[in-house]
């Protein structure tokens, strides 16, 4: 049996390897291939220029993930056939501590050695692809804060939800129920604490001034019966030149928020019409649907864990001859997604077809001509490929491909209400 999981288990690494590898490589050729001729739906709209250099930024991105996925591949294989997570297993249980103490000793430090492992990509990607197509505009001294405050904050939020669910993992043959219940209650508490508390931490979230563009968005707001705490702007421009604009939270924190470059990009009329497709997923209950879904997935992959920790196959098979429930954990959450990344085009499919209901309620609410131009200003300015590869949009993008989305809403019929 030991044999088949392990059997399992590559034969599963070098499907969904070799599945991305060959979606990124059709994504390239597409791009590339289609680079010498702006889209139909877009003439007048997108000059050469700027598809060229959305397929180059496309295409630099692409390649970035794909070796990445070979480095990420390699890794994962070091840390289980390799004998990376049984040789730190025995190292931390020769230390004597106690096993809820030694088992979040050796979750953390897998996830600081990967973590290290992915910091190039994010330096590179960030000085050197960002860089090179004029989005970057964080230093290397706010990259480094970023990196210490994003660890602090993991630590300060991460270490006792780690000891907890250990605690009950050791201490309860029903442990995985309550882990369940835990991570819910966490999940919530981040949704509530992000925009209020951590998000600060990060960025200056100042709120929008009293003008033409707030009575606007007031009246939007009353119109579509929606309160919130307020509308803010935050400084994105302080890190990239990318626009967008989003609400978070819940109850009575709910915030709208701005990124000042999304500001500096629309005008009025498009600014509505972005916020009103925003609305449109709260509306539509696009977030409460996917919290739903999130803790059933959760629930769901704790009960095959509290499974998978009773099979002693299981660690043998992938590595590990010295069986912990904090080794069983770490293991499960890096190797199966090996075995789910398949199903990830159901996940995007879902994404896709909620935001077209967000698009249809926004017609409703604002001017659909001026989402069009807004989400093609968007498109130019953030340099987002207007032809992607249809299989590899299917399998991984959450928004419509462009010219699909374009196309929908013009075929929409106007009953919004116009500046």
């Amino acid at each position: 049996m030991t044999t088949l999981v392990t059997s399992a288990f590559l034969l599963a690494l070098a499907f969904s390897l070799a599945l991305r590898l060959y979606l990124a490589s059709r994504h390239i050729r597409h791009v590339r291939a289609h680079r010498e001729a702006v889209p139909a739906a877009f003439t007048g709209r997108f000059t050469l220029a700027d598809h060229q250099l959305a397929a180059d930024y496309t295409v630099a991105k692409t390649r970035l993930a794909m070796l990445s996925a070979l480095v990420d591949a390699g890794v994962l294989l070091a840390l289980t056939l390799g004998g990376g997570i049984e040789a730190l297993t025995v190292f931390w249980l020769g230390l004597g501590w106690p096993p809820v103490v030694s088992g979040t000793a050796l979750i953390l430090s897998l996830m600081a050695i990967t973590g290290l492992i992915g910091l190039p990509f994010g330096l590179y990607a960030t000085f050197g692809i960002e860089a090179r197509f004029g989005f970057n505009k964080t230093s290397i001294r706010l990259f480094i804060i970023d990196q210490l405050k994003s660890l602090l904050v993991g630590l300060v939020l991460g270490v006792p939800l780690l000891l907890l669910v250990l605690w009950l993992m050791y201490g309860s043959t029903l442990w995985w129920l309550w882990v369940w219940l835990v991570w819910s209650a966490f999940s919530l508490l981040m949704v509530w604490l992000f925009p209020t508390v951590i998000a600060p931490l990060f960025n200056r979230f100042l709120p929008l001034e009293d003008g033409e563009l707030k009575q606007r968005i007031d009246a939007l707001l009353t119109r579509c019966g929606f309160r919130s705490s307020g509308v803010f702007v935050v400084d994105g421009s302080r890190r990239s030149n990318h626009g967008n604009a989003y609400f978070t939270g819940f109850g009575a924190a709910k915030r709208i928020v701005f990124y000042d470059t999304l500001l500096n990009q629309l005008d009025g009329d498009e600014i509505e019409a972005v916020l009103a497709h925003e609305l449109g997923h709260f509306k539509r209950r696009h977030i409460i649907k996917r919290i739903v879904l999130t803790f059933a997935l959760s629930f769901a992959f704790l009960l095959l864990l509290g499974w998978l920790l009773e099979w002693t196959p299981f660690y043998f098979g992938l590595g590990i001859s010295t069986p912990t429930l904090a080794a069983g954990l770490i293991l499960a959450a890096m190797a199966l997604p090996a075995f789910t990344f398949p199903l990830t085009p159901l996940m995007s499919r879902l994404s896709r077809r909620q935001e077209f209901e967000a698009d249809a309620y926004a017609a409703e609410h604002a001017d659909r001509h001026a989402l069009v131009s807004a989400l093609t200003r968007l498109y130019r300015d953030n340099a987002s490929t207007l032809t992607p590869d249809p299989l590899h949009s299917a399998f991984y993008d959450s928004h419509p491909p462009a010219t699909i989305r374009i196309q929908h809403l013009e075929s929409l019929p106007h009953t919004g209400v116009s500046a």
